[in-house]
């Protein structure tokens, strides 16, 4: 088989879907694999790498596409790539097309058999292709939380951990799944005074025994959401339904009772956000203020660190793409379940039953 490695054109986009050592491993496969010229260097790899791991390099995207019969990706085609989909072609990239209807439809009527990594689930519920990326924006969030905190940029002008005899921020996570356990683990690592809320006690009741106390959890409901947020300095939204659109966990009245200068994460943006007043933005204007309060909405947050992002992703994604590679997509399926629900579109439809939802409502 061959296998196609484009550059991402999303913008800001700086991580790539393949490194050399996955290279490496499909051609002691048998496949050949296509990359496309650049493709690396937003994460700092180079041609050299790819074609010392026995990658052919094709000068443009167009070949790439044209040739290959599996494409591997880290964001969903842009309209730039419309052009490129195809019958007969296989797609493996994240999706999100709950939040993406053009590109729902793009890959349906093109004919394209598109695999999401986010809609790939084990039997126990966990997502193992978004769990790194959603560790890498857990992690992130409060980085950025923390900086436009500061006054300078727009923030309330409070040091996230505080200093000896000033208190520290308030950080209020919602959402205790993979993206949100890690933003606690970092904002509590920095010293804030932290509240995570989950529908789910299972999980609160896991952090708090890892915490002792230490964060405050809660079972999640509007009403003690809203008054946490009135007093939080900075809210992260980490809540996810896989497939189907974000639930909105902050009305846009929430926000105008928060204070000036505090701050919004919205993890869930890729999926279309959980706070009324969330727009995707980018890393080159992440930010936007509603009410007096900052908003960060970046789509594709790890991507601001997109070596490690890349590095974390295709460990993995790896063993997928070799199974696809190697038994083509019905027979993967069969091997490993869970694969079946990573499949969005086929034969000219949408197939995923939670995508089909999300874009009839």
């Amino acid at each position: 088989m061959r296998v196609g490695v484009v550059r991402e054109t999303k913008t800001d986009e700086n991580r790539v879907a393949l490194t050399p050592s996955g290279v490496h491993a499909l051609v002691e496969d048998g496949h050949e694999v296509l990359v496309e010229i650049g493709a690396g260097t937003g994460s700092h790899i180079t041609e050299d790498e790819y074609a010392a791991a026995g990658a052919t390099i094709r000068d443009s995207a167009a070949e790439v596409w044209g040739e290959s019969d599996l494409i591997v990706k880290v964001k969903e085609p842009q309209e730039s790539e419309f052009e490129y989909l195809r019958d007969r072609l296989v797609l493996f990239t994240y999706l999100h097309l709950a939040a993406y209807p053009k590109v729902a439809e793009a890959l349906a009527a093109s004919g394209t058999t598109a695999l999401a990594y986010e809609t790939v689930q084990m039997p126990d519920r966990s997502l193992p292709l978004l769990a790194p990326m959603s560790e890498v924006a857990g992690r992130m969030s409060v980085q950025v939380g923390a900086r436009f905190l500061e006054k300078y940029q727009g923030g309330r002008g409070i040091l996230l951990g505080g200093v000896p005899g000033v208190e520290p921020a308030t950080v209020l996570v919602i959402g205790a799944g993979m993206a949100g356990s890690n933003a606690v683990q970092m904002a509590a690592g920095l010293g804030a005074d932290v509240h995570v809320f989950d529908l789910n006690p299972k999980p609160l009741r896991h952090l708090d025994q890892i915490y002792r106390g230490q964060v405050k959890t809660k079972v999640a409901n509007h009403l003690d959401i809203r008054e946490a947020a009135e007093h939080a300095d900075l809210v992260i939204g980490a809540v996810l339904l896989p497939g189907a659109k974000a639930p909105r966990v902050l009305t846009r009245a929430d926000i105008a009772g928060m204070r000036p200068g505090s701050v919004v994460v919205d993890i869930s943006i890729d999926q279309g956000g959980c706070f009324e007043t969330s727009r995707e933005t980018k890393h080159s204007d992440p930010t936007y203020v509603v009410d007096g309060v900052v908003h960060y909405a970046v789509g594709n947050i790890p991507g601001a660190v997109p070596r490690t992002s890349t590095f974390a992703l295709t460990n993995s994604t790896m063993p997928y793409v070799r199974l696809l590679a190697n038994n083509g997509v019905t027979k993967a399926m069969e091997i490993r379940t869970e694969l079946g629900g990573g499949l969005n579109t086929r034969g000219g439809e949408i197939v995923h039953p939670a995508v089909i939802e999300a874009l009839s409502a």
